[in-house]
């Protein structure tokens, strides 16, 4: 804005100055002519007619700076000062015609004298132009300083003005920085500028606006969880209640019932826990489990699925990688909804896989299908090519990013994701006592329900 403000005032000081400095010139330059031709008619008044035949001329004092003759027809020069011999202006002169010239650091002015309608003389005025030019520049410097002052006062009144444009635009880029940081109770000021005023309410607005959506939705998360959770524990303490029974034939089927709300519950806690986390939780707080049982709860769980389906159902480990820990809970939640996604857009066969990189695991989920999506919109959450509500991915990816982790599609045809586990410092340390110590926690209740 100071920029602008100088720059503008830069172009009219020019436009103006230029013109003006012109006519400064102008005006001395014509002024000294004028007071030349007036010393010169002054003089030619007083010469008397008989100057010719030797009678005395007294011609009037001249101003200082300037030279006053008078020439006769010869043209030689009868009184005053000036050159000798009529100069070429009073030569002109002698033709009955006053005369203003400028030759070489002189101004000159020749008038002629009359007699009887006859021309008997001139006189010649005559100042040096460096004077002038004195006066000239002077000038100059007046209205260089006159300009320069204007820049000056410019500039500040442009710095005034571009700090009160500026201050409310830092505020909200301040208050949209904290926003950033994750409070949502920052406001932007109000502003005495009438367009920035507007912006600061239309920000506040929306912030209010965004405040009380995320705040039903985290209350709706709340209640649905607080919901579900209430109504899962009494269904498992009923279970666990009829598992206590002496009846066999039923045993089976409220173990499997009962994983499955097991494993029901964890769903709504890590899904919970997801949206309480406005940054990613460190993957080294999760449980740990060993991948090589993650795989087998996995197939365990999915295997009557795909057989109900008639697909085959193949989960396959080298030992070093099912012997590293990992989150199990989380990475559980990741190849379910892999596995769910298979089973109702994919066909033939699935294969989970799991490949060790020693700071980490890639699990690789392929089915025989084909898929013509661009990752970007696959992921992308309400987007379903099929039945479904365009939700797992997503929340795949999410729960993979809350890992520190990396799910992507690999391959198009045949359909393969790959979730890349990194172990990191501590996950590392827990892979390299795996390998040594191949005991795991197995307090773990078994899941040996269907999703």
């Amino acid at each position: 804005m100071v920029r602008v403000a100088v720059t503008a005032v830069l172009v009219a000081l020019v436009l103006l100055a230029v013109p003006l400095g012109l006519a400064i010139k102008s005006y001395f330059f014509a002024h000294q002519r004028d007071a030349l031709e007036r010393d010169a008619l002054a003089g030619a008044v007083r010469v008397s007619p008989d100057f010719t035949t030797g009678d005395p001329v007294e011609l009037p004092a001249a101003a200082a700076g300037e030279h006053l003759g008078l020439y006769d027809a010869g043209p030689r020069r009868k009184a005053g000062a000036g050159p000798q011999s009529g100069d070429r202006a009073v030569q002109q002169a002698l033709a009955a015609a006053s005369v203003r010239s400028q030759t070489g650091n002189e101004l000159v002015i020749a008038v002629p004298v009359s007699h009887n309608e006859q021309v008997i003389g001139v006189v010649r005025a005559s100042a040096p132009t460096r004077g002038i030019w004195k006066r000239v520049l002077a000038g100059w410097g007046a209205l260089l300083g006159v300009a320069l002052l204007a820049l000056g006062v410019a500039i500040l009144v442009a710095r005034r003005q571009a700090r009160a444009l500026t201050a409310p635009l830092e505020d909200l880029s301040r208050q949209c920085r904290a926003v950033t940081d994750g409070d949502l109770t920052a406001r932007a000021r109000h502003s005495p500028i009438t367009e920035i005023d507007q912006v600061a309410r239309t920000h506040n607005d929306m912030l209010q606006s965004l405040s009380e959506l995320l705040q039903h939705e985290k209350n709706f998360t709340a209640n649905a969880s607080h919901q579900l959770r209430t109504p899962l524990t009494g269904l498992q303490l009923t279970l666990e209640s009829a598992l206590a029974q002496e009846d066999s034939r039923l045993r089976p089927a409220i173990e499997e019932a009962l994983a499955s709300t097991r494993h029901l519950h964890q769903t709504v806690e890590d899904v919970l826990r997801l949206t309480r986390k406005s940054r990613h939780p460190a993957a080294a707080t999760a449980p740990r489990e060993a991948a090589g049982r993650v795989l087998e709860d996995l197939a365990s769980r999915w295997h009557g699925v795909f057989a109900d389906d008639g697909r085959r159902l193949e989960c396959t480990a080298p030992e070093a990688a099912a012997q590293a820990l990992i989150a199990g809970r989380a990475v559980t939640q990741i190849l379910d909804i892999l596995l769910d996604n298979a089973r109702l857009h994919g066909r033939g066969a699935v294969e989970v896989a799991v490949r060790d990189f020693e700071d980490a695991l890639a699990f690789d989920v392929t089915d025989e299908g084909t898929l013509d999506i661009a990752p970007a919109r696959l992921f992308t959450r309400g987007h379903t090519s099929g039945p479904g509500e365009g939700i797992g991915l997503s929340l795949a990816q999410d729960l993979a990013d809350a890992l520190d982790g990396r799910l992507s599609l690999a391959s198009h045809a045949p359909t393969r994701f790959t979730l890349l586990v990194p172990l990191g410092s501590v996950a590392g340390n827990s892979h390299r006592l795996a390998r040594t110590t191949p005991e795991h926690d197995s307090s773990a209740p078994p899941e040996n329900g269907r999703p």
